[in-house]
C-alpha cells in the first residue's frame, strides 16, 4: 500500500524518528496506525456510554447545572490520578 503525506507531515515524522524510539519510518507508522486502530476501537466499544454522558451534560447545561472551570480541573485531575494508579 503506498501512501501519500504532506510535505509538512513527513517532516515531523522524520523528526520524531530521529530522536524517538523507531529505527524505520515504517516501525513509525506501524506504531502510530496501531495507536490510532486501539483508540478507534475503544471509542466504538464506547460509543453508547458517551453519546449518554454528553446528553447527560448537555441537559445539565440547558438547566443551569454547570461547575466552574476549577471544579471541573479538579475532577479531571482526580480522574487522571485514579487511571493512572489502576495503570
Amino acid at each position: 500500500m503506498e501512501i501519500r503525506l504532506p510535505p509538512e507531515l513527513e517532516v515531523l515524522i522524520r523528526q520524531d524518528v530521529q530522536r524517538g524510539p523507531y529505527q524505520t519510518v515504517d516501525e513509525y507508522v506501524e506504531h502510530a496506525v496501531s495507536m490510532l486502530h486501539e483508540q478507534e476501537a475503544w471509542l466504538a466499544a464506547h460509543r453508547y456510554e458517551i453519546e449518554g454522558q454528553i446528553d447527560e451534560g448537555y441537559a445539565a447545561a440547558q438547566r443551569g447545572e454547570l461547575l466552574e472551570a476549577d471544579e471541573v480541573r479538579a475532577r479531571l485531575n482526580e480522574r487522571k490520578r485514579a487511571r493512572l494508579g489502576e495503570q
